[in-house]
Order: C-alpha cells, then sequence, then structure tokens
C-alpha cells in the first residue's frame, strides 16, 4: 500500500514542472494583460486574429522566456543543483551501505577471483570475507528477493543459483521472493 502511494505522488511531483509552468504562465498573462489592454485595440486584426491575441501570447511568451532566464542563472551561474545532488547522493543507501543484486553478483565473482589468485595472503583473504559478510546482509533485503522473483518470473529460471550465498542464506531468499506481492 505505502508503494503505491508512492508512485501516485512520484506520478505528481513528474507533471508538477509542466503544470506550475502553465499556471505561471496563465496567471501572469491574465494579471498584466489589465495594465497594457488599452494599447490594442479590439477591432484591429493582423492575419485575421485580433490584435488582442498577440498581446496575449506576447505577455506569456515574456513569462515563459523569464522563467527560463531565472532556471538557466540558477544552471550556470548558481548551480546550486550539484550540491542538491550531491545529498541525494549522499542519502541514497545504493550508494554508501547496500548493493543492487546484480552488483552484488558482479562483486561476488571478483571476490571469488581475488580469493583464488591470492589464497596465500592473509590481508586478501580478509577482504574476501569482508565481502562475503557484506554480501550476506545484503540478501536479506527486500530488493533482493524482487530480483530473485523476477529472475524466475521473466528469465523462468527454477534455481537462480548464487554461489556466494551460504545455503540457509539462498532458502531465505527463496522463500521471501515466494512471499512478494506483484504490483
Amino acid at each position: 500500500m505505502k508503494k503505491w502511494f508512492m508512485l501516485q505522488y512520484w506520478r505528481i511531483q513528474q507533471s508538477q514542472s509542466l503544470i506550475s509552468l502553465i499556471f505561471w504562465t496563465s496567471t501572469l498573462t491574465l494579471l498584466i494583460w489589465p495594465y497594457i489592454s488599452w494599447r490594442f485595440d479590439t477591432t484591429e486584426t493582423i492575419l485575421f486574429l485580433p490584435t488582442t491575441y498577440f498581446g496575449l501570447v506576447g505577455i506569456a511568451t515574456s513569462v515563459v522566456a523569464m522563467v527560463l532566464l531565472v532556471g538557466l542563472t540558477y544552471d550556470v551561474s548558481l548551480g546550486l543543483w550539484r550540491d542538491h545532488i550531491t545529498v541525494i547522493q549522499e542519502r541514497n543507501p545504493f550508494n554508501t551501505y547496500k548493493l543492487n543484486p546484480t552488483w552484488g553478483i558482479l562483486i561476488a565473482q571478483t571476490n571469488e577471483i581475488l580469493r583464488r589468485l591470492a589464497a596465500d595472503d592473509e590481508e586478501v583473504q580478509r577482504h574476501c570475507r569482508f565481502i562475503d559478510r557484506m554480501l550476506e546482509w545484503n540478501a536479506k533485503e527486500e530488493i533482493w528477493a524482487r530480483s530473485m522473483s523476477s529472475w524466475k518470473g521473466i528469465l523462468h529460471d527454477e534455481d537462480p543459483f548464487l554461489f556466494h550465498l551460504t545455503e540457509e542464506s539462498r532458502q531465505r531468499l527463496d522463500d521471501a521472493a515466494a512471499d512478494l506481492e506483484d504490483f
């Protein structure tokens, strides 16, 4: 239920910028029009259109141009979005401590190669054990269960084998994937 509401909220956010631009344009055009409408004779036409329309379109174009100018200034001169993106990246758990399953599989394969290449180096083996623990922990997350469910449903693979997990972790992941609701 929570994910459904978040999806609706995301949809609202995606349309917000366009709707906002339309509201800004129409509101400011209609607020400015009474101050300059006296300059346009309602009986005159250009290309069979009353000059009033050209006045309204001119105001609307000016408003959109001003909004774009502010956006350009914000982007190029101030660059505040860069810090915003940095904060977003820092708050994203998949950039800090979590792994999505695809990356987990690649890291597990690299870890196994490293383990075999440096079998006698204790520091490397210590690092490999850390990676094993990290992968085991990540396999308990819901995104791993969703991936397991997708692999079974899309690839029609009855047993996507994740060699880097213990038998207990694989079974727990398989059970969690079976219990998921499809959205």
